[in-house]
């Protein structure tokens, strides 16, 4: 009896030692070494995208990122997407209300007004339905090639920029599908604010 109580309690400790060591190796594999081994790898083949795609102005100043979009209000600027958040990058989403919800309405309503007011010389039919709609993280940092050009005309006036000049900028950047196949042309609403202020200096 007393042999069967050892060896129980022998085969309980090892049981111990062997979930104590493996959850050891666990922390170390999965906790250090994977968190690190794509940290380092990340720094070497993605440097760029690993340190959040920052952009900064000619005195070297961070000024954004080309994945979060900014809220841009001058009259003289491009805008970005509607966002529910006020682009606050430390959250994302969007109401994703149904088309059936009254409050979608009058958020329609509102952008098209304030659509209207700052555009009296581009028609609504014109507008792409992506300018006044939100986008599902309310951090989009793009819009369509269409809705940019679509603004030229008031940034024209604005600025005194010739529309042709404007719509070669818009042109210039524009960044095509990924890999050819994925997703749809599109223009940073940042990087294309700051060549247009560039432009408006000389």
């Amino acid at each position: 009896m007393d042999h069967t109580e050892d060896h129980s309690k022998e085969s309980r400790t090892s049981f111990l030692f062997t979930i104590v060591r493996l959850s050891v190796l666990f922390i170390v594999l999965c906790g250090i070494a994977y968190p690190l081994a794509c940290t380092v790898l990340a720094q070497l083949l993605f440097p760029e995208n690993a340190n959040g795609s920052l952009i900064k102005d000619s005195s070297g100043q961070i000024i954004g990122s080309e994945q979060i979009g900014q809220s841009f209000s001058e009259l003289k600027h491009f805008h970005g997407r509607v966002s529910s958040i006020g682009y606050d990058g430390a959250g994302s989403g969007s109401e994703n209300f149904a088309p059936s919800n009254p409050d979608l309405l009058k958020r329609m309503q509102e952008s098209i007004a304030e659509w209207k007011k700052n555009n009296p010389d581009v028609p609504i039919s014109r507008v792409p339905i992506a300018l006044l709609t939100n986008s599902g993280s309310g951090l989009d940092p793009h819009i369509t090639p269409e809705s940019a050009k679509v603004q030229i005309p008031r940034i024209s006036k604005v600025t005194g920029l010739s529309a042709d000049r404007l719509e070669q900028l818009v042109d210039d950047h524009v960044e095509g599908r990924g890999l050819g196949i994925f997703g749809e042309p599109r223009v940073n609403v940042l990087k294309l604010n700051i060549a247009l202020d560039e432009l408006l200096k000389k």
